[in-house]
């Protein structure tokens, strides 16, 4: 017993020289947090007073989990782009710095995913499953990491694969008045890609709920949402949403170019960009110029389509080809957005209302309509029958209207018209039906041969229908050299005519068609 009181003096020794270690062990520390406050809420937008060391296009956190986005950026105060709902927002509310910009999730599992631009599914499939994720503004390629366009990205449009061809790589732009068919060939395109190792983005800014709905249903009916990610800014989201929306969907597009694939992306449509981004700019008090549009909006767009290029072999070969939409108001290309983005990219498919109205589908304009780059990735079967083609067609349009006023035409005037008329009906071709390389390419060898001419009017939608189906039944050789060679040879060229005759001769007329008009 006599021991107890050094025993128990021992242990709390041992106690507290423990203690005092752990203590001289451990440092406090103090992590910053930089809080601002809410000053003010209006549609889309939020004014924030604090937050002094915040950047351009950085991220804040509101009260609830809600995000924003740092667009102007003031000594005393800082506008902030509302990316949810701010209904629950107030002044006087607590606003956070994340240290970093808007990111979105990518990779492979988003495929078949229809997804907001914050990542968000919309589908009722459960979360999204993602193995990286990329800031939504990222510079673009350096010259020196791009290739030239070299290989054509097919449409299975004939009008478009022949006379105004998409190479990847390329940004060609859809443009036309309301309701005549600008999203029916972006569709067509992606439809298309089935079986050829190309992943889409189909980018819907600021559509109506309904329409996108059943953009996807015919994605999923065809078998080409497996290979498509489907980005959606419905047009009652807020304008901050609809304005990330075309720059979250480059990026998913870029992850899949950088590791070597071949993308297409269609932006449907950049006029509801630019009008949202007008939006947040007025609300901002940004000074406006043309058409109330700020002096940046040029910027916003070229920004986003220079990401589509095709890379070098070093950077993995892959490539960006966009298909951005945007919509005319009466017929006007002149118009400030239609010139800027006509000015941006490669290339334009112009529809007109006129050829709409007439039921000429699709209704693409062709001495409107370029493509500046794509020609120099035609396959070389293609240039061979096309180039006579556009030719004869822009000779026929104007032709046709000169023989609206009455005037006797001579028998060459009339063949002229005759014959462009068949091009016309051969170039129609029914929503969701697109037409094969060979079978297009022996249509249009038809076409210039004038082998089309002496079939009647009103036959030929089946005359067109009996060449493509001779088109099934060429040997395999001659489809893998129309696939492959850079001409068109004498031998092959003959072998079409050919089997295009044969499939004609039932619809052949007894006289040539020289219609009067």
């Amino acid at each position: 017993m006599s021991r107890t009181p050094d025993s128990l003096k021992d242990v709390l020794e041992h106690v507290f020289s423990g203690l005092r270690r752990g203590c001289d062990q451990v440092a406090p520390q103090l992590i910053p947090r930089e809080v601002g406050t809410i000053t003010g809420v209006s549609t889309g937008i939020a004014h924030v007073s604090g937050l002094p060391g915040v950047g351009y296009d950085e991220l804040v956190m509101f009260p609830g989990g809600g995000f924003g986005i740092a667009f102007n950026v003031d000594e005393d105060d800082v506008g902030v782009v509302l990316l949810g709902d701010y209904a629950q927002l107030h002044a006087g509310d607590e606003v956070e710095r994340t240290g970093r910009v808007m990111d979105v999730a990518v990779g492979d599992g988003l495929l078949g995913r229809v997804i907001d631009p914050l990542g968000r599914p919309l589908d009722g499939l459960g979360p999204v499953a993602s193995s990286a994720r990329l800031p939504i503004e990222r510079p673009a390629a350096a010259i020196m990491d791009r290739a030239p366009v070299t290989v054509p990205l097919q449409t299975g449009l004939k009008v478009v694969d022949a006379l105004i061809p998409v190479g990847r790589g390329q940004r060609e732009l859809i443009l036309g008045d309301r309701q005549t068919g600008k999203t029916a060939i972006a569709m067509d395109a992606i439809l298309n890609q089935q079986g050829q190792d190309v992943v889409c983005v189909y980018c819907a800014i600021g559509q109506r709920a309904s329409a996108v709905a059943k953009a996807v249903a015919v994605l999923r009916e065809q078998g080409a949402l497996a290979y498509t990610v489907v980005v959606v800014s419905e047009g009652n989201d807020p304008p901050g949403l609809t304005y990330i929306a075309p720059y979250a969907a480059t990026s998913i597009a870029e992850y899949f170019m950088e590791a070597g694939r071949d993308v297409l992306i269609v932006y449907d449509d950049l006029t509801q960009h630019a009008r949202a981004y007008r939006e947040l700019s007025l609300l901002l008090r940004r000074p406006p110029g043309r058409e109330a549009f700020p002096g940046d909006i040029f910027y916003i767009h070229s920004r986003l389509l220079e990401r589509a290029t095709h890379l070098c072999e070093e950077r993995g070969g892959g490539s960006l080809t966009a298909l951005p939409v945007i919509e005319t108001e009466a017929q006007d290309i002149s118009a400030y957005i239609p010139t800027n983005l006509i000015s941006i990219t490669d290339g334009q498919i112009y529809l007109s209302p006129v050829l709409f109205e007439l039921g000429v589908l699709p209704a693409v304009d062709v001495g409107k309509s370029v493509s500046r780059v794509g020609g120099k990735a035609q396959r070389g079967a293609y240039r061979a029958v096309a180039g006579d083609l556009k030719l004869a067609y822009a000779q026929f349009e104007e032709l046709e209207t000169f023989a609206r006023f009455g005037a006797r035409l001579d028998e060459d005037t009339r063949k002229t018209i005759a014959h462009g008329r068949r091009i016309r009906a051969c170039l129609k071709q029914p929503e969701q039906a697109p037409v094969s390389v060979p079978a297009q390419i022996i249509i249009l060898l038809a076409l210039t041969a004038g082998l089309f001419d002496t079939v009647p009017m009103d036959q030929m939608a089946q005359a067109e229908r009996a060449v493509r189906e001779a088109a099934a039944s060429l040997p395999a050789e001659l489809l893998a050299r129309l696939d492959t060679a850079k001409t068109l040879s004498d031998e092959d060229r003959t072998q079409l005519t050919d089997g295009a005759s044969s499939a004609l001769h039932p619809f052949q007329a007894e006289s040539p068609a020289g219609e009067v008009p």
